[in-house]
């Protein structure tokens, strides 16, 4: 079964809020909630509480994504174990991570994301390799348009899938452009990220595309039909075998 939903901060970037009101009629079973400015996280940890039962009996997965612009990392972390607490997935930029060490109080919470081409690091297999060493217990969240933006062949997202593919814990789906702003799925992205389908869709699938109100069940659909090819492709085959081998073919009642 597909698990799919929405970043609040793709939808209402600074309200949480207005992004789960988006989301309130929308065939999704995922949310992750997006604090991703340090200035927002402290009404997020105020409100939460708040939403937090209605929220469980709506989705199926829900995340957090972490600051990535914060000054105090200590007081980071410090507060991030109260979503820790509530037993959310906190989704983090290696990048900003300066002293490792305190990272490691959150445990199997961390869920480090590969990063875009911008970045210093985080981008790749082997530089993720020194964060996941350090962080024993973390899992990963694999943004398949970051993967892509880094390396257009892909050859670099089934590395990162070959080398951490036991730790994925959730995926990030949109396309990207050269500043690292996420915008809805083209074709060519589409073509890009339906030969991982398989192992995309046993995790968690967040869609991250900065879309309107009008087009977030277009996305929706486009990531369904993405996360299914395998299933569409292998149902292909089967009938091709039938077409060509006719004892493949099974008659009811036999």
């Amino acid at each position: 079964m597909l698990t799919i939903g929405f970043s609040t901060g793709a939808l209402a970037l600074g309200d949480f809020v207005r992004g789960l009101r988006l989301l309130e009629t929308k065939h999704v079973d995922a949310v992750e909630l997006s604090a991703i400015r340090a200035v927002e996280l402290p009404e997020m940890l105020a409100k939460l509480p708040l939403h937090l039962e209605g929220l469980k009996e709506r989705y199926r997965y829900i995340s957090f994504h972490a600051p990535t612009d914060f000054k105090d990392e200590y007081g980071l972390v410090e507060q991030l174990t109260n979503i820790a607490k509530l037993g959310l997935n906190i989704v983090i930029h290696p990048d900003t991570i300066r002293d490792i060490s305190l990272w490691r109080t959150l445990g199997s919470y961390v869920c480090l994301e590969n990063m875009d081409s911008r970045k210093k690091t985080g981008r790749t297999a082997k530089e993720l390799y020194t964060f996941f060493n350090d962080l024993s217990q973390a899992k990963l969240c694999f943004d398949v348009a970051h993967a892509r933006q880094v390396d257009p062949t892909m050859t670099e997202a089934a590395c990162i899938l070959s080398e951490f593919g036991d730790r994925l814990a959730q995926v990030h789906l949109s396309e990207v452009d050269g500043r690292g702003k996420h915008f809805a799925m083209s074709y060519g992205a589409k073509l890009a990220y339906e030969q991982f389908s398989e192992v995309l869709s046993e995790v968690p699938v967040i869609l991250e595309s900065i879309v309107s109100e009008e087009d977030i069940d277009s996305e929706i659909t486009k990531a369904r039909v993405i996360l299914t090819h395998h299933l569409r492709y292998d149902l292909r085959n089967d009938s091709k075998k039938n077409i060509l081998h006719p004892e493949h073919t099974h008659i009811a009642g036999e």
